[in-house]
């Protein structure tokens, strides 16, 4: 394990000044390595579409809707879920790369390989396909959330906080605009093949494509940094957090908002089945319904990655709730499948502003010695709530998908208000312990 941290490596001695110079110097390679990841990682990802193509995949092997809310629980959680369980040792380790390249690999990327068995099993038995389904996804789902606070201050690290929003929109604009061609691709082989070869080779192309990005991700250039956290026991660090929250009361106000942006989330696994039930669509229409996802993510990521540079994050987010709200009153109230269509759209808006600045807006609300706590505090939360979101959401829809999407609309506009009102843009009251990052032209 210390081989694969790196902790038998030497660590070079730099200053702030120093450290700031190898940032802007790497600035143009890290760029393209860490573009290309994104890039690469999204078309692989488009392939297992949590809204779209793996409904649609379970329904093959099951009329069971738990196991949607199942795989809603592990799309929308497992990412989010053990965060704050690796923050403590993270902190201390000098090295980030290597957990997201060494660790990574082994975590996140390896299981992929494990979903690409599933489709071929269903000729077999249809819940041993499930079985290694929910294996591979879950593992997947959970790997990457266990190295996610590593790449998060990797990219903390590799871009000063002025260009953030920058990188992480354009990579997530080129990212989604390849994920619209994936899309067109898993259309084409529905409508071609018959299942399950269809969804072999949807699940071999997101291998290769997740595979593809952990290639570029390895080439990227860390700036190291010494490790400022003290040593402390994992009883020690859970029981600062308290206080941690209490003392920030915007960051704690931010927590309430992002979940209720969670609880509104909690229909939107149940979108493409309710449409497929309701209007009667063919499964080939499932890969264009990802394709509007993706066009809403490629128009938000851009948008919101600009836009918070120059006005910070917290309207993005705002936004992506509003487009949200009216996705699901859409959804509720459509009276043909013509209307789905702006339903996945704005769930493709809320979606590219909630991973633009979902995620770099928490980077703002700490200490740059603290960003992996604040950042697992955050999302850990995200993703207990998103334990509990799918299931309540299996059951109303066992009841009524209408019932379900009015709810979530009614989360949604709940999220707005309370970000709109009730949490101040972290970039203009930046913490006082910020050190030496300062925002950068």
């Amino acid at each position: 394990m210390r081989r694969l941290l790196e902790l038998d490596r030497p660590l070079p001695v730099r200053t702030d000044e120093e450290l700031q110079g190898e940032v802007w110097r790497n600035y143009r390679w890290n760029f393209a390595f860490n573009l290309l990841d994104g890039v690469w990682f999204w078309f692989g990802i488009s392939f297992l579409s949590s809204t779209t193509i793996v409904p649609l995949f379970i329904t093959k092997l099951t009329p069971n809707p738990l196991f949607i809310g199942l795989a809603a629980m592990i799309a929308q959680g497992a990412w989010f879920l053990p965060q704050l369980f690796t923050a403590n040792v993270i902190e201390r380790l000098p090295r980030k790369k290597a957990v997201v390249v060494n660790l990574g690999l082994f975590l996140e990327r390896l299981p992929m390989w494990i979903i690409v068995l599933a489709a071929p099993l269903a000729l077999v038995s249809p819940a041993l396909a499930l079985a290694v389904f929910f294996l591979g996804y879950g593992w997947h789902g959970l790997g990457a959330g266990v190295v996610a606070p590593s790449w998060q201050e990797l990219i903390a690290r590799c871009f000063p906080v002025a260009v953030r929003g920058r990188f992480m929109g354009v990579t997530l604009f080129l990212g989604a605009a390849v994920g619209i061609f994936s899309a067109f691709m898993a259309t084409r082989l529905l409508n071609t093949y018959p299942f399950p070869v269809n969804f072999t080779y949807i699940f071999i192309f997101a291998a290769v494509g997740v595979t593809l990005s952990w290639v570029f991700l390895a080439g990227a250039r860390e700036p190291l940094r010494a490790a400022k956290a003290p040593r402390r026991s994992n009883r020690e660090f859970f029981a600062a957090l308290p206080g941690l929250v209490q003392q920030d009361a915007n960051f704690r106000r931010y927590l309430l908002a992002r979940l209720l942006l969670v609880l509104g989330s909690m229909g939107t696994a149940f979108v493409t089945v309710a449409a497929v039930q309701r209007f009667n669509i063919p499964d080939g229409k499932v890969g264009i319904y990802t394709a509007e996802i993706l066009l809403g993510q490629t128009t938000a990521n851009l948008t919101f990655g600009l836009l918070a540079d120059r006005y910070g994050h917290k309207l993005s987010l705002e936004l992506g709730a509003l487009a949200s709200m009216i996705a699901f009153l859409v959804a509720w109230l459509a009276p043909s499948a013509r209307w789905y269509d702006l339903v996945f759209f704005g769930m493709g808006i809320t979606s590219g502003a909630i991973v633009v600045s979902g995620i770099l807006i928490v980077l703002e609300f700490a200490p740059h010695d603290r960003r992996p706590t604040y950042a697992g505090m955050a999302n850990t939360a995200v993703g207990a709530v998103s334990l509990v979101g799918p299931l309540a959401g299996a059951w109303l829809a066992g009841i009524s998908y209408s019932l379900l999407f009015a709810i979530s609309a009614l989360f949604y506009f709940s999220a707005w208000v309370a970000m709109r009102w009730g949490v101040a843009e972290p970039r203009w009251d930046p913490p006082a312990s910020s050190g030496s990052e300062q925002p950068v032209v």
